[in-house]
């Protein structure tokens, strides 16, 4: 089975072990469809809260072992077997839920810290889950996997600017953009100045460097997983590059991965895992 990633989420491809697919692909829909109540369509923040509530509620009671409700059975029958079979940490899926709500009042994040903790909701939780069910709890581990997926969350942002702004998303501490004489609520799509640029590619630095410190985890998980971590690292790394060969105005265009990347990021992934060495 494949199905398309949740943002930089690796689901049941065919690099995943066929006992995992079940539950990795329960998880994928968990956070697709929560996603998409708190970001999709054109309902007003007040029914994106309320919807993401009941799916909050319904998550409380699969966890509790009753019934899911009909309105989203399909997402909570197979979540609630992933449940049951894995003894899945419901926190680490409360908390996607918690991102995902903050996510509708488009708060400004006044400084790295502040952003990285919306990170520790909204893209660790998914490392964490797929390490629970690859057998895999020990510190370093951990670690390096939140770094891994904050990284992949941050390059994301840093990708779509151009995309989030005029929705009125805007993920760029506001200490950043005043080290550079900007004011992160007034900086607009489309922007490409001097200032600009120099702060995405300070950014950009900050999430290549995460990145390189998580990216030995690779070399820690066995089998198929770990190559497809490595592509999943190489692929976030190889966005910085595109975002770098455009002078970094993704304040103006936004750079994506094409099916002509695909041989590099293999070739890549055979070679070596960034970071490894560290």
């Amino acid at each position: 089975m494949s199905i398309d990633h949740y943002e930089n989420f690796p689901v049941a491809s065919w690099l995943c072990p066929k006992p995992l697919r079940a539950p990795i692909t329960a998880i994928y829909w968990f956070a697709r469809v929560a996603d998409d109540l708190a970001d999709e369509g054109d309902a007003p923040v007040e029914r994106r809260q309320a919807d993401l509530a009941a799916y909050r509620a319904e998550l409380a009671r699969v966890a509790a072992g009753q019934p899911p409700a009909q309105r989203w059975a399909h997402v909570f029958v197979p979540l609630s077997r992933a449940i049951t079979a894995h003894r899945l940490p419901v926190q680490l899926l409360d908390d996607l839920l918690d991102a995902f709500i903050q996510d509708t009042s488009n708060p400004l994040y006044p400084d790295r810290a502040s952003l990285l903790d919306y990170c520790r909701r909204s893209a660790n939780p998914i490392g964490r889950l797929l390490l629970h069910l690859y057998g895999i709890w020990d510190e370093v581990a951990l670690v390096r996997s939140d770094l891994i997926c904050s990284a992949l969350q941050l390059i994301n942002f840093w990708q779509d600017l151009s995309v989030d702004l005029p929705r009125g998303r805007c993920y760029i501490p506001q200490k950043e953009a005043t080290r550079f004489g900007l004011l992160a609520d007034t900086v607009r799509a489309g922007a490409a100045g001097p200032a600009e640029r120099a702060l995405v590619r300070d950014l950009c630095e900050w999430s290549r460097q995460m990145m390189l410190d998580g990216a030995p985890l690779a070399r820690q998980i066995p089998g198929r997983a770990g190559w497809e971590l490595r592509l999943v690292v190489h692929g976030g790394l190889r966005i910085l590059e595109k975002i770098a060969d455009m002078d970094f105005a993704t304040l103006s265009q936004r750079p994506a991965l094409s099916r002509w990347d695909a041989p590099r990021l293999l070739w890549r992934a055979w070679l070596h895992t960034p970071g490894a060495s560290r």
